[in-house]
């Protein structure tokens, strides 16, 4: 590999393990690969895995514009149940009925969700409050304020197969926060719900199927050799 094909750059799709928070994987290829510019392309929860798309050398100028395609992602919706993060990373600290929940009501109610929407991030998110990340002050037991944000919700799919557990397929705009989709669903459902699963699957045209796992990545030439797939 040349330098200056390493400063061209180029893409690196990666499918994130769970627990690995985005940045660890950028930490970990910079180290592999020895390169000091390189970033990805929007953010995944730390309990999330799929599609990461990392970019390197000329190539991190492209970040806002991967940022800005459609996303898509499945997982799971627990219902009845909430917890303060809207996913497992905190215990569960509320329950509710579900006796009343039937696929005719959340089809109905899942039409609420369609289209342009409006939420909260959740406080334990990566959006910056007072120069600090909103996880930073959850985890002190500090509540801050977070400003609404506007999202655009293409597809929202559901299989009610296994109720109280509701399998989703959702197409959303950048910014979208899909467990701030798991709260709000379950208020408009007069019950509750946290996020048990998510996989981010697409960006854009990106998609999970061609993304490389990180424990095939081992040397500055693995990375490259899956890099190089699907530089311009």
């Amino acid at each position: 590999m040349s330098d200056l094909s390493i400063e061209e750059g180029g893409f690196l799709l990666i499918n994130k393990p769970r627990e690995w928070t985005s940045f660890d994987v950028v930490k970990k290829l910079r180290n592999i690969c020895r390169i000091k510019k390189i970033g990805h392309a929007g953010t995944l929860d730390p309990l999330a895995t799929g599609l990461l798309i990392v970019c390197y050398g000329k190539y991190t100028k492209k970040i806002e514009g991967v940022q800005s395609q459609k996303k898509e992602y499945i997982g799971t919706f627990k219902l009845g149940q909430t917890t303060p993060s809207f996913d497992l990373e905190t215990e569960v600290d509320g329950n509710y009925p579900v006796e009343h929940i039937t696929p005719e009501l959340i089809e109905l109610t899942l039409a609420k969700f369609r289209g342009d929407i409006e939420q909260v991030p959740p406080q334990h998110s990566a959006v910056k409050v007072n120069g600090k990340r909103a996880y930073e002050h959850a985890r002190k037991g500090e509540v801050v304020k977070l400003k609404v944000r506007q999202a655009y919700i293409s597809k929202f799919d559901v299989n009610t197969d296994k109720l109280p557990e509701l399998s989703f397929l959702i197409e959303c705009s950048k910014g979208t926060y899909i467990r701030s989709i798991a709260r709000d669903l379950g208020k408009a459902l007069n019950s509750g719900a946290y996020m048990s699963s998510l996989i981010r699957t697409k960006i854009g045209d990106f998609h999970l199927e061609d993304a490389v796992n990180m424990v095939d990545i081992v040397t500055q030439e693995d990375f490259f050799k899956f890099a190089n797939q699907f530089s311009e």
